[in-house]
């Protein structure tokens, strides 16, 4: 596993974005694990996340995109220390654009966008916290392809929890790539997450024993898929 993504685990363990316990999803499934990027609070923690975003969109998608598109709410500082980051790693300026979940009717910047308009011809990498069912991707993808001609290159996810998606049949990214064209990548998996964490010592603790390996085990059992 790269260094960077051991790094990020840690990092999500350490801001306590990722969490091990009793959860309760908004899709209604109890899960041993949840993540919550609206624990990234500090502006070094926010650094941090923008330079793993960058390497992880650098290493998967390349550099040929002109835009960073991060669904409201989370998605907002997500995109925007993320083309920063790009900025600082690889010296390449990157627009940011984000919706709004309400349109704006006054001022010079009124409508349903932040930051940079879409524009014809504009390549398109799309951010995102976390995608248990893909849901989210049904009101945001329509609303970056209706903006202008854009291509899509691609979708970036903290945490691939690897999970069935909607369909009960495919995982949320795979049912992303199948239904809207365009690839979808995370910077860990949660098999990333356990190889690193079970039985190992993180910052001086085991955060996944034995006891909690079986919690996830039993529930990709019902809710994983292969």
């Amino acid at each position: 596993m790269e260094q960077y993504k051991q790094e990020f685990i840690e990092f999500m363990v350490e801001c306590q974005v990722l969490k091990f316990g009793d959860f309760t999803l908004k899709s209604g499934r109890k899960s041993p694990f949840f993540m919550n990027a609206g624990a990234y609070v500090t502006g070094s923690q926010l650094m941090r996340l923008g330079e793993y975003y960058a390497k992880a969109i650098h290493e998967n998608y390349g550099d040929d995109f002109d835009v960073l598109f991060g669904p409201a709410y989370k998605g907002i500082p997500i995109s925007v220390v993320t083309a920063v980051a790009y900025s600082k790693l690889y010296g390449k300026e990157i627009r940011y654009c984000s919706d709004r979940k309400e349109e704006k009717d006054h001022g010079a910047d009124k409508g349903s966008f932040l930051g940079s308009k879409l524009t014809d011809g504009d390549r398109v990498v799309m951010i995102e916290d976390v995608t248990t069912s893909g849901k989210s991707m049904e009101e945001t993808v329509p609303k970056v392809r209706g903006a202008a001609n854009v291509e899509i290159i691609g979708l970036m996810v903290s945490l691939n929890r690897m999970e069935k998606g909607q369909s009960g049949e495919k995982s949320a990214l795979d049912e992303i790539r199948e239904k809207y064209g365009f690839d979808a990548r995370a910077i860990v998996t949660m098999d990333d997450v356990i190889e690193h964490l079970y039985n190992k010592p993180c910052r001086g603790k085991v955060i996944i024993d034995d006891a909690l390996k079986a919690a996830i085990d039993a529930y990709y059992d019902v809710y994983g898929v292969k």
